[in-house]
């Protein structure tokens, strides 16, 4: 590197500390949409109550909370990140998921251990309970990705919670149509419950 290079680099390092000051502030302010909210018994929150006029939605589908914690795809694709490969019912053929367990979701949110389940919830409507033990035992992820694309609105996705059933005796030995009741596509919402 010459001379003139390290000045410039140097000078620019200086003007740069106003912005790198403020740089977890704008972080902050310009965070995604939310993609998954997580409610219920949880220990952590990052925004506040349901609003029926804003959270039409929600509101329409009976979710009510206090506080709840919101991840946009960012959020969602910091944490680890597993793949599966199930067969699907849709074309009967395997493919790779990919997305973070949905116990490390449970996790972030600082879910107390006497949280037993998880209501899901999906766009359309769709809502199914799973005990947090059946989210560990099955290695439940919350995918983002299908064959290494994210998965769009519209199809099953962005988010869907979902198992690899073919690594399951109990489930694998179902007929493929009748294997993936409990895995919610276009997830958008979590509920911790206490039993």
């Amino acid at each position: 590197m010459d001379k003139r290079q390290f000045l410039m680099l140097s000078a620019g390092g200086v003007a740069a500390l106003p912005f790198l000051a403020s740089a977890s502030a704008i972080d902050a302010a310009s965070r995604g949409p939310a993609l998954l909210t997580v409610s219920g018994a949880i220990g952590r929150g990052n925004r506040g109550a349901l609003d029926p006029a804003l959270d039409q939605m929600m509101h329409k589908q009976n979710v009510q909370f206090d506080r709840a914690y919101t991840f946009d795809f960012a959020g969602i694709s910091a944490l680890p990140a597993v793949t599966i490969a199930p067969t699907l019912e849709y074309d009967l053929k395997q493919h790779a998921l990919r997305g973070p367990l949905l116990s490390d979701i449970v996790a972030a949110v600082h879910a107390p251990a006497a949280a037993h389940q998880l209501l899901l919830r999906a766009v359309d409507g769709y809502a199914v309970v799973i005990t947090l033990a059946d989210a560990h035992k099955y290695r439940f992820i919350v995918a983002t990705h299908l064959d290494g694309k994210p998965m769009p609105l519209g199809g099953l996705g962005p988010l869907w919670a979902v198992y690899d059933a073919d690594r399951f005796a109990e489930m694998s030995a179902k007929p493929v149509n009748q294997r993936f009741g409990l895995c919610p596509w276009a997830l958008y919402h979590i509920e911790v419950q206490r039993v």
